[in-house]
């Protein structure tokens, strides 16, 4: 039994000297390459880089011309931003966390010291930076831009003049807190509907993988939507106007005349929604157009939430100033048509800068 004990023991003793001993599985390591076509330290990097990658079988080396492609001069200055330095000229070496301008003997061994080390150790491939940069940067401008968008939404005519109708009407029975619940119940209808269709579109641009196009075809819409609404600053009423349809407005009047109760009002936000569609969902479908592109599914459902958010609080604001008496629907009708013009001029102008800012986006690779 000691005998066998013994052996045993031995036996795992050979084993774990034996994966101690194994050589460590090399890391992959990339190194960038930015070199001018008949620069000679170019070649001589070029030719120093070949040599050194039979030794290293993980290495893998990618070269940019830049003196004849603009691409790649792009791409250089965005490398160069993400390590935050300043390009010197060429040959410029990207490794690890390391920038390596020109090439010479000394260079050479600095270049083979950190392939050495990242051969042994999980070493970031540089252009990584430049996504996380890009990505970053977009992230940061994503929601200014959802605000932006959501407040061009939020001062819309159209959804002030439905409200103002709903309170309007169960008013006339002159009970203040029933038309206050009526009017959240409604609220929180929109709010629930406008939410859902949003979330809806958006699992389907990325269902069908159409979001590059999608997005090229939502920032010209931006634009488009933004001109039209400059058209109804300029010359408000001719042709066609960005609120709802002339000839839905009857039906949509009557419907809401129609509500008497808190669930109904309830009801009927639904059913709003989808008139309000033609007047509202211009800000909505570009901002959609944007996160399809450059957020993910958690961070596209917290901007949704914001940017419904927004939409509704305007009406909630119209809603409490009616039931504390701080205004009356009548005024508030008021209000509403004065500023028809002022309000379609800011919202075009928001889109407007949204569309031109989703096509800069789209120029300097950030998406």
């Amino acid at each position: 039994m000691k005998k066998t004990i013994f052996l045993f023991v031995l036996l795992l003793v050979v084993i774990s000297f034996s994966q101690m001993v194994e050589p460590a599985e090399e890391s992959e390591t990339t190194i960038i390459l930015f070199y001018g076509q008949g620069c000679p330290h170019c070649s001589a990097a070029h030719e120093f880089l070949e040599e050194i990658q039979q030794n290293y079988l993980n290495l893998n080396i990618e070269e940019y011309e830049v003196y004849f492609d603009d691409d790649n001069r792009d791409l250089f200055n965005q490398l160069a931003q993400a390590y935050n330095t300043e390009i010197q000229g060429v040959p410029t070496i990207f490794i690890n966390d390391k920038v390596i301008v020109g090439f010479s003997n000394s260079r050479a061994e600095e270049i083979e010291q950190e392939v050495t080390y990242c051969s042994t150790n999980h070493c970031e491939d540089p252009l990584n930076r430049v996504e996380e940069q890009n990505n970053g940067f977009i992230e940061k401008l994503t929601l200014p831009a959802v605000i932006g968008a959501a407040a061009v939404d939020a001062i819309n005519p159209c959804a002030f003049a439905v409200l103002i109708i709903l309170l309007t009407t169960i008013l006339i029975s002159g009970n203040k807190k029933r038309a206050f619940l009526a009017g959240i119940a409604f609220i929180t209808a929109i709010y629930i509907s406008y939410f859902l269709m949003g979330l809806g579109l958006y699992t389907a641009i990325h269902a069908t993988g159409l979001t590059n196009t999608f997005y090229t075809v939502v920032a010209v819409l931006a634009i488009l939507l933004g001109l039209f609404n400059l058209k109804d600053f300029f010359w408000y009423g001719k042709g066609f106007v960005m609120e709802v349809p002339l000839k839905w407005r009857p039906a949509m009047k009557k419907i809401i005349r129609n509500v008497t109760s808190i669930k109904g009002a309830f009801l009927i936000g639904f059913v709003v929604s989808i008139f309000l569609l033609p007047c509202t969902s211009g800000p909505y479908i570009v901002i959609l157009g944007l996160l399809s592109e450059v957020a993910t599914r958690s961070y596209a459902i917290s901007l949704l939430l914001i940017y419904n958010l927004i939409f509704i609080l305007p009406m909630v604001g119209i809603t409490l100033a009616v039931y504390f008496g701080l205004t009356t629907t009548e005024k508030a009708e008021e209000w509403r048509q004065k500023r028809l013009k002022s309000l379609h001029l800011l919202a075009g102008l928001i889109l407007i800068i949204l569309g031109i800012f989703m096509f800069i986006a789209m120029n300097n690779g950030w998406i």
